[in-house]
């Protein structure tokens, strides 16, 4: 049922087709071309093939039937936004469903921030001049669908295989597999010298786990951050009077909702304020004082540098000079990191 469900069913249409066709009605919930699934996500640990960690807005490309559709992180359809990565894969055959990375670089050729990447998927009419002011890369780092064959059950050596026989190297994401430590080591490095977030550690095993995440795949960056819910924010003072300022924080909880760990008002520019006091306000629910509560709908990545035992918040823990990246308005809010990641930081 959960397999169905990742692969594009609604709970409710699992839970229907059963009832009328029993275990037969299953096969109807099937990868399909232009019918995005739910992307594939990672944990926070360490082993095995190693990738660039790439910090860019995740793509699912469909190709067949004479044409290319472009998805993204939530299934939207946003090819007329990324023209080039519709060209360069073209309308031909065979028929593919590829996963990937789309980011903007700089003339060097690091990554612009995670924002100016996302100002191509926002609501924008000329998508040509945007092109023409940003334009985007985008490398590839599995295949799910090859020739109508659906390839997201077999072990991902497999699928990495068939991406390698069909995608250039130029558009897949640097990938090295190996045993050493310090061959793995310097592959980081390298990957942090170009300005990458870190790399992903992958197993050779796995099948492709759509919309989970498991230890299949584990990111490895040198810095903390976590992915996490907005659940209500301060009024500011002094020179941030007018704007919500200092957000309240909040991780996934297994068991549902969110436990608030902390609050943080700093890595706010003026903008990321004026937006934020627009966005919040829109989500309010009820206000207590200074503190405007707000639908938990927002993630947003957090930089910190530790985490310590704190009796202040419900979930015992609290980070220490938590900082805000970003807005990571790909993702949902059941996509945030859950409490038991934060409390196993403890020291």
């Amino acid at each position: 049922v959960r397999r169905a469900a990742m692969l594009g069913g609604s709970l409710r249409a699992v839970a229907s087709a059963a009832l009328r066709g029993g275990e037969d009605a299953f096969a109807a919930f099937r990868l399909e071309l232009f019918r995005p699934l739910q992307p594939m996500l990672a944990s926070t640990a360490s082993d095995a093939a190693f990738e660039w960690k790439l910090d860019g807005a995740r793509i699912q490309v469909h190709r067949g039937e004479g044409r290319v559709r472009v998805f993204s992180r939530r299934g939207n359809d946003v090819s007329a936004a990324v023209p080039e990565i519709v060209e360069a894969l073209g309308g031909g055959s065979p028929s593919l469903v590829l996963d990937g990375e789309a980011l903007a670089l700089r003339p060097d050729g690091t990554p612009q921030p995670f924002q100016e990447t996302m100002r191509r998927f926002g609501r924008r009419q000329d998508v040509d001049a945007l092109r023409a002011e940003l334009p985007l890369s985008f490398r590839f780092f599995d295949c799910l669908m090859h020739d109508g064959d659906d390839l997201t059950e077999r072990p991902a050596a497999r699928r990495v295989e068939v991406l390698e026989a069909l995608v250039p190297e130029a558009l897949r994401v640097a990938r090295i597999v190996t045993d050493d430590p310090e061959t793995a080591d310097t592959f980081l490095a390298d990957a942090l010298a170009r300005g990458h977030e870190g790399v992903m550690a992958k197993s050779l095993d796995d099948a492709y786990q759509a919309g989970r995440r498991g230890a299949g795949w584990l990111k490895l960056k040198p810095t903390h951050s976590l992915d996490l819910v907005v659940l209500a924010a301060e009024w500011g003072s002094g020179r941030r009077r007018g704007w919500l300022s200092n957000l309240h924080l909040g991780a996934r909880d297994p068991a549902g909702g969110f436990v608030m760990l902390g609050k943080t008002f700093k890595g706010m520019t003026d903008e990321t304020l004026a937006w934020q006091t627009e966005r919040l306000q829109q989500l309010e629910v009820r206000r207590e004082g200074h503190v405007v509560h707000v639908r938990p709908e927002l993630v947003v990545e957090i930089a910190f540098d530790g985490v310590q035992r704190s009796p202040q918040y419900p979930g015992g823990v609290a980070l220490r000079f938590a900082r805000l990246k970003g807005y990571r308005e790909d993702k949902r809010p059941e996509e945030a990191d859950a409490i038991e990641a934060v409390r196993a930081l403890l020291p």
